[in-house]
């Protein structure tokens, strides 16, 4: 095993033991003597682990620290108090309710392990407990393959260009692009990639859970500002973001009011409340199709007082349902 390795078996042995004899470390590292006492002074004065011998008990144990989290534990480069590995180990926990396909947890599930090693088997019961009273439910996200994941984050981190076989759900449309990999963005528990498109020679939004082939490219991707970025992506409501930014007002009922007012469609949005207790909601966007999904799930409780044009198409939808239904 590598140091590493071998510092976690120390740290391990020492919690689960209330002294462990010099002998018992050697036998359980295989290591030599000399291996072992570099490894407990590195321990002890560079990471700063409370490491005593005791000439009356015969072998070396962690000293208590003081303040309310007990004994520090450190990794490598990192301190990490009982405390704040809970804390980890909680926020990890939240990343898989997110990450629904389990995209990122088969990477950081290394760490993870570490961490509860380091916390030993009480402490780990405690931070099951503590996870099992979070739940994140997620609705509506669809599957990535994970090769096809991992080579757009690999794209992203060394800058290089991708051949994608991409199907476009709203046209059915198959077609093969090289693109530059710009931003991986995770939204409503989906996610996009915002990238230059070589073959349409502009910003476009790929869904990832639309690839159907993902090739890594040894051609340098094309970069984008951050600003260019965010003027064509960022303006507009959702994830289409494409064409003439336009400003919709929504009117809610009173009833509907008391949730909408402390929601956040949109960075840039205002809202105001009314005499009467309803909300009125300025939005800006670009491309109808989101917005519309979100101001019909308010039903009756939601009119679009403008522009005409958004108006008209919330209303052209709203007759065709009423077709189907009366």
């Amino acid at each position: 095993m590598d140091r590493t390795e071998r510092f976690y078996m120390i740290l391990g042995l020492l919690r689960r033991q209330t002294v462990v004899s010099f002998a018992t470390l050697q036998t359980a590292l295989e290591v030599s003597r000399s291996t072992l006492k570099r490894d407990l002074s590195y321990l002890s004065t560079r990471l700063n682990n409370p490491i005593a011998y005791s000439r009356e008990l015969g072998g070396y144990s962690l000293e208590k620290a003081d303040g309310e989290s007990g004994i520090p534990h450190e990794l490598p480069g990192l301190w990490f108090s009982a405390t704040e590995i809970h804390a980890l180990l909680t926020v990890q926990h939240l990343l898989s309710g997110l990450d629904t396909g389990g995209l990122l947890n088969t990477h950081i599930a290394p760490f993870i392990d570490r961490l509860n090693t380091l916390l030993g088997h009480e402490g780990n019961e405690d931070a099951t407990q503590l996870r099992r009273r979070v739940r994140i439910i997620g609705l509506a996200h669809r599957s990535v393959t994970p090769r096809h994941f991992e080579r757009v984050a690999t794209a992203l981190a060394q800058r290089k260009r991708l051949h994608i076989a991409y199907c476009a759900r709203g046209t059915g449309e198959a077609s093969a692009r090289e693109v530059s990999p710009l931003r991986l963005v995770h939204y409503r528990g989906n996610w996009y990639l915002d990238a230059w498109c070589h073959l349409r020679q502009g910003l476009r939004n790929f869904a990832l859970d639309a690839m159907a082939e993902v090739q890594l490219l040894d051609r340098p991707a094309r970069d984008v500002s951050d600003a260019k970025l965010d003027a064509t992506f960022g303006s507009g409501y959702g994830i289409f973001s494409s064409g003439t930014l336009r400003w919709a007002r929504l009117r809610f009922t009173p009833e509907r009011a008391r949730w909408v007012a402390q929601e956040q469609w949109h960075p840039q949005q205002d809202g105001k409340h009314q005499a009467d207790g309803g909300y009125l909601l300025r939005i800006p966007y670009t491309d109808h199709r989101e917005l519309i999904m979100d101001i019909l799930k308010h039903g009756a409780h939601c009119e679009v007082l403008g522009p005409t044009s958004l108006r008209q198409v919330v209303g052209d939808e709203v007759k065709k349902m009423g077709e189907k239904y009366f």
